[in-house]
């Protein structure tokens, strides 16, 4: 059971797409051969240059005028990362031994999280930690999480005690704001606890050839419930950011879809499908989402995920104390009471 989504997506963006790992064809390690290779591999493998409006050969053309024969590796990383960074996706990485190339979306937006401001006001620095969660009870009695990355493991029995003590909250608040993703099974562990039945969460597809329009037919993928462990069927509301990436994400898109979730903050970051890596003739790695993944509507995920409900975290309310998103989630939860 650890986990149905890891297999799904494993089984259609590796087996079906025959690996998750390419070795490109033998190339000399010379500036411009390895520039070919990253452009090739990218210009085969990556799934979403019709919908971004991208087109890849008049970028290849534009970066092979900056290409000379006696490039430095650091000037020839330089180029190959900003021609990456034309994909505007901050999935996509170059991996040499000396840096990592990276397209930093959320830099663009507000921040829309300040934990100190959160710590401070509304937990008063007396909170529960476990699984990877800060959590509390709050005055309100309302039930408040923040799940900081899914890269830490969600513990099953961890999670028990954290609804446990929440049980008796009229709604719960999830704070992922800032969260910038992790491991998709982890996501699967917590939707699993706000769900009573086997439920579709979305749909995933593969690239079948090397053209850019080469796809499978979406395949649905399933949540099931968790089994004999506590559930949490109140009303929810998830508070998102443009720090909100990933696998967060994912988390969004599909708790966006429950009835009894509400979605406030910012478009989410955007990033989705498993990641895809091939190595250049010089050993630099690339890497970079390679299935294509929609929400239960059939919307791509990969350019975020928009909230039912538009906040930005005000500076005045900040310099009072006050979070303008957690209080636009009171109000949401109070109305539902």
């Amino acid at each position: 059971m650890k986990r149905k989504l890891f297999l799904a997506f494993g089984a259609l963006c590796c087996l079906l797409l025959s690996a998750c790992h390419d070795e490109p064809k033998q190339r000399p390690d010379t500036p411009r051969d390895n520039f070919e290779a990253l452009w090739t591999i990218i210009d085969e493998h990556y799934p979403f240059f019709d919908d971004k409006q991208v087109d890849w050969t008049e970028v290849g053309n534009r970066y092979r005028e900056r290409l000379t024969d006696d490039m430095t590796p650091q000037e020839l990383f330089d180029l190959c990362s900003d021609m990456l960074k034309e994909l505007r996706d901050g999935h996509t990485n170059l991996i040499a031994s000396h840096d990592v190339s990276r397209y930093w979306i959320w830099e663009q937006y507000p921040v829309n999280y300040d934990e100190r401001l959160v710590d401070e006001h509304y937990l008063n620095f007396n909170y529960r930690r476990a699984t990877g969660i800060k959590y509390a009870l709050l005055d309100n009695n309302f039930g408040y999480m923040y799940y900081e990355s899914f890269a830490t493991n969600v513990g099953e029995g961890n999670l028990d005690l954290v609804l446990n003590h929440l049980a008796t909250a009229d709604g719960l608040i999830i704070d992922v704001r800032s969260n910038g993703g992790g491991f998709l099974t982890n996501v699967e562990t917590l939707v699993g606890r706000f769900i009573d039945g086997r439920t579709h969460v979305g749909s995933i597809q593969h690239k079948t050839g090397p053209g850019h329009n080469d796809f499978s037919e979406p395949y649905d993928y399933y949540f099931e419930p968790t089994k004999n462990h506590i559930h949490y069927q109140k009303p929810v509301v998830v508070l998102a950011n443009r720090g909100s990436f990933s696998a967060t994400n994912n988390f969004v898109s599909i708790m966006k879809h429950l009835p009894q979730v509400t979605i406030v903050g910012d478009t989410t970051g955007g990033g989705s499908g498993l990641p895809f890596t091939s190595e250049l003739p010089n050993g630099w790695n690339v890497r970079f989402s390679s299935c294509p993944v929609r929400d239960v509507d059939g919307h791509i995920t990969e350019h975020g995920v928009a909230p039912d409900v538009r906040v930005d975290l005000s500076d005045a309310d900040a310099a009072q104390g006050r979070d303008t998103m957690l209080e636009a989630a009171f109000a949401i939860l109070q109305s539902q009471r």
